[in-house]
């Protein structure tokens, strides 16, 4: 069996082109993305003056929401089953709007690229994060929560290592096949 391999890349590279610049267009389209992650979750015990009274407790989580695309976001809606104490950090003009389910959210008109803000949140028991987060969205959508994790920043220069190593393993990679299937087919 004989492979002609001119006509499968004649055949193939249109296809491969498309979808590269489907792809392409796609990611660096303007397009606002919102993406929020949960802060610190903390309870902190008061302690009584008074001997033999228990100690009070203060709980406190953070919230911080992030337009990571390149278009802004708009009308921002931070929904809340119960609206605590708060502050939002940088300081920005937002309103408040109750919730027909007697909740509330805060809306702010809009975040700029690249922009973030922190809303820090303190309440007291029986209160807990769960009763008072809900959704975030914006005009274009839900925005994406996201996990995270503390770690190291890597300098550049071990980035660009990183990716030419991954670059030249693909590179071979890719080269290993064709050669195997030159070897197999021909």
């Amino acid at each position: 069996m004989n492979i002609d391999w001119v006509a499968v890349s004649q055949i193939a590279s249109p296809i491969v082109a498309g979808s590269i610049v489907f792809m392409l267009t796609k990611y660096f389209n303007e397009r606002e993305k919102l993406i929020a992650f949960y802060g610190h979750v903390a309870s902190h015990a008061l302690q009584s003056k008074t001997e033999g009274q228990p100690d009070n407790y203060i709980h406190s989580h953070a919230v911080v929401v992030r337009n990571i695309g390149n278009k802004t976001a708009t009308n921002v809606k931070i929904s809340h089953s119960y609206l605590p104490n708060f502050i939002i950090y940088p300081d920005t003009n937002y309103s408040r709007n109750s919730l027909p389910n007697g909740g509330e959210e805060l809306i702010i008109p809009r975040i700029t690229p690249k922009q973030e803000y922190t809303i820090s949140y303190l309440y007291f028991p029986p209160i807990t994060v769960d009763q008072i987060k809900t959704t975030i969205e914006s005009d274009s959508g839900l925005a994406k929560i996201v996990n995270v994790r503390l770690q190291q920043i890597l300098p550049n220069w071990v980035n660009v290592l990183i990716a030419s190593s991954m670059l030249f393993g693909i590179i071979a990679f890719v080269y290993l096949l064709f050669e195997l299937g030159r070897y197999l087919f021909l």
